[in-house]
């Protein structure tokens, strides 16, 4: 199945989105809550900076050595029993997970919270082909019944209040007396997902981190589902990008000190597994065969830029789109791809191309709230600034889509301002030219609709500064 190609429209989905006040309500109290929880475990700026700066370090190395120690993980994987596969696209990495579970005759799957499936859009990809995925993770579950893409990267379902998740559970779980009892619709939740842990005949999940010196996969979460998904099945399939290696064994330790506080407020996630292989001889868990899919869907192009590599540092904590004063008001949807806030502004116009997802990189007020909280130091600010130039001034072929938003009006109208700025004379006769007649330019010109939009239209002085220092005797010219 091939994924549809798709342009986003930022613009329009956030004026409906700014409209919507049961969805600026939901997310203002979900993002409140999550910024003074992050700020608690945190309160010790020492700690902060010191601990950031390590994980900053760490994640640094990791992408320096990015090609070698990919080789080391596929190495210690394979000993370990571990088979790897390596897929360039989205389609190659669908169709290798469609190829594992049918030769194994796997018929259904229960899947562990993974935002790498998401860009995959694997559950559509499996469900075309008679196999039936079932989402574990609390929030996952809740936006499948609902028939929706994920709106926040560590809380899918955050845009949705205790009302909304009781009439879609009363809709679509049987039996269901209409509930807004949290207790009572975590139950039902359960109830519904225990026979799908049991039967299941494999499990997906996602890896927050890949170690390269021992060959494991590190996967973190609070609901047990993860450890279920990739426990009970007797396949387990994992899937993630191939930026989460990292080399060393004790590299884990401040990772997961960064990641939890920063994403949710918690010092540690409840459950912390490492899957280092199958089941071995003796054991009495565990799966049969494990696999691991590593994709690039465009990873090795950001790669090749020495600046926007940076991008690939991300954890996925999601710190940066709580604290984001343009997301926490219009919500992951309006994004159009798969992740959302600053990290997906700019992954996907890098991962997408500028000319699909270009919009994005205009979605920030540049107020550097997300570079402050972001656990490894991503210069989301700068990389941004990056992108917008190489929209209208491609300089590295490593950017998709690099100059698709130039115009020729552009080119002219930057043309001109180039030259006016260049020449004294040209200068002073462009300003008195403006000064007479820049009042009576429609507000729908091209050149001034998009600005006069959302703002009033600029008022030209009738003079000029020099003018006016000339008449006040304050000018030597």
């Amino acid at each position: 199945m091939a994924v549809e190609a798709r342009k986003s429209d930022f613009t329009g989905k956030a004026h409906v989105a700014l409209n919507d006040p049961k969805l600026r309500a939901n997310f203002r109290r979900a993002m409140d809550g999550l910024m003074t929880k992050r700020a608690a475990q945190f309160a010790d700026a020492e700690e902060w900076t010191s601990l950031r700066a390590r994980g900053a370090a760490i994640r640094a190395n990791a992408l320096a050595k990015l090609p070698e120690l990919l080789e080391l993980l596929e190495a210690n994987l394979t000993r370990n029993g571990i088979k790897v596969h390596w897929a360039e696209t989205v389609a190659e990495g669908n169709a290798i997970v469609l190829d594992i579970l049918q030769k194994a005759g796997a018929k259904t799957v229960i899947k562990g919270k993974s935002m790498v499936s998401e860009e995959m859009h694997l559950n559509a990809h499996l469900e075309a082909n008679g196999i039936t995925p079932v989402e574990s993770d609390l929030g996952e579950y809740i936006i499948q019944l609902a028939g929706e893409a994920p709106s926040h990267i560590v809380m899918p379902c955050i845009h949705m209040n205790k009302v909304e998740i009781a009439e879609l559970f009363a809709d679509k779980i049987k039996n269901l007396t209409y509930t807004e009892d949290v207790d009572e619709l975590c139950a039902a939740a359960r109830a519904a997902l225990r026979g799908a842990f049991a039967g299941a005949d494999a499990g997906i999940s996602g890896v927050n981190f890949l170690v390269a010196e021992t060959g494991s996969l590190v996967l973190i979460e609070n609901e047990g589902n993860g450890r279920l998904s990739t426990t009970l099945p007797p396949l387990h399939i994992a899937v993630t990008g191939i930026e989460k290696v990292i080399e060393r064994l004790e590299d884990v330790a401040p990772l997961l000190s960064l990641l939890p506080r920063s994403a949710t407020g918690q010092i540690i996630t409840t459950y912390v597994n490492m899957i280092s292989s199958p089941r071995k001889p003796g054991e009495k868990d565990g799966p049969k065969e494990v696999h691991l899919v590593l994709l690039d869907n465009g990873r090795s192009r950001v790669y090749s830029d020495v600046q926007l590599a940076d991008t690939l540092r991300c954890i996925r904590c999601a710190a940066c789109m709580n604290h984001c004063p343009v997301y926490t008001r219009v919500g992951g949807h309006t994004y159009t791809f798969t992740y959302p806030g600053p990290i997906g502004k700019l992954l996907s116009p890098q991962l997408e191309g500028l000319d699909c997802a270009g919009d994005q990189v205009h979605a920030s007020t540049l107020c550097g709230a997300c570079a402050e909280v972001c656990p490894v130091q991503i210069p989301i600010p700068d990389l941004l600034a990056r992108l917008r130039t190489e929209a209208v001034h491609p300089t590295s072929v490593a950017v998709k889509g690099g100059g698709s938003a130039r115009s020729l009006a552009d080119s002219l109208g930057w043309g001109g301002w180039t030259a006016m700025y260049s020449s004294p004379l040209v200068y002073k006769i462009s300003t008195r030219v403006m000064g007479l007649v820049g009042n009576l330019m429609p507000a729908s010109l091209p050149m001034l609709k998009q600005w006069t939009s959302v703002r009033t239209k600029p008022k030209f002085a009738a003079k000029s500064l020099h003018q006016l220092a000339r008449e006040r005797g304050f000018s030597n010219e």
